[in-house]
């Protein structure tokens, strides 16, 4: 759906992009004439991801540049070293994706401080080292005057980012910084040329997610409760993260876009649960309605 030169001559970052929707990303930016840079905490997940993004890559245009390393994003320094390899390899990079994520169902009662640490350091501590590392870097660049000046930053949240959810605190608590952060950020670094958004998707087939969040017969209860009775595909997500990544998105800033088929919305609305209603209940109601009005 897109020109073959959307993001020609941009390098992008994604953090946990060696596996699940940060690959999917990867190989949808290749696609579109990006360089790539992406790290996560297993070499042999990023190496296999790194021959699949350059064999996509090369048909947009040959070569496509990859650059990958290990890296704990909890970490500040391990993100520092990160980054810096990126520039060395590139000498410049046009955006970061904040993807690396963990989430696990908890009952809340039943979990462990470190249940909780862990969630929260992967990220909402994750999201921060890697923006800031990235942020000052062009902060940097903009105040000498540098060419590369200026960057975008998209962070991946959740719906639930602002209504929050059972059994997932940890995730909903981290998720809600991650988008303050980002509407923070889109105003405080907006005179550095720096732009930050927020996608918030909905139920996408991960095999990490599927692991941990989906006790068996959740999934057909979630897809009832969607209004189009699916999941997402991963091409869906990637196309709307490279058009935000693109120069065409220049003036969206400090927005958070839902992409879920509607199952946010329809959850929220009051009578929604009609949608089970069958024809003859339907009709029912009529009669009922209309024997009102004859009293």
């Amino acid at each position: 759906m897109f020109q073959k030169n959307l993001l020609k001559d941009k390098v992008i970052l994604i953090t946990g992009g060696g596996t699940g929707l940060g690959r999917s990303m990867a190989l949808g930016f290749a696609e579109l004439g990006a360089d790539i840079a992406i790290c996560g905490r297993r070499k042999d997940v990023l190496e296999e991801a790194a021959k699949e993004i350059e064999k996509v890559g090369a048909h947009s245009r040959a070569p496509v540049q990859v650059f990958y390393d290990t890296c704990d994003v909890r970490k500040p320094d391990e993100v520092e070293k990160m980054v810096d390899g990126v520039f060395k390899k590139f000498g410049r990079l046009s955006g970061l994706v904040n993807n690396a994520a963990g989430n696990f169902i908890c009952p809340t009662e039943y979990l462990s401080p470190n249940g909780f640490d862990a969630i929260v350091k992967i990220v909402l501590y994750g999201a921060f080292n890697c923006t800031q590392a990235v942020g000052k870097r062009w902060i940097g660049a903009y105040t000498a005057g540098g060419p590369a000046a200026g960057g975008r930053v998209l962070s991946i949240c959740t719906t639930y980012a602002w209504t929050g959810s059972a059994f997932v605190v940890p995730s909903a608590c981290a998720k809600a910084g991650v988008l303050a952060m980002t509407q923070s950020l889109a105003v405080e670094w907006a005179k550095y040329k720096i732009r930050l958004n927020a996608v918030a998707p909905g139920p996408f087939k991960t095999e990490q997610a599927w692991n941990n969040l989906m006790p068996e017969g959740f999934e057909e209860k979630m897809l009832k409760r969607n209004p189009l009775g699916r999941t997402g595909k991963h091409e869906e997500l990637a196309n709307l993260a490279s058009y935000l990544m693109s120069d065409q998105a220049e003036y969206i800033n400090g927005e958070c876009v839902t992409i879920d088929g509607g199952e946010w919305i329809q959850g929220a609305g009051e009578f929604n649960g009609l949608l089970d209603l069958t024809p003859e209940d339907w009709m029912k109601l009529k009669m009922k309605a209309e024997g009102m009005k004859k009293k």
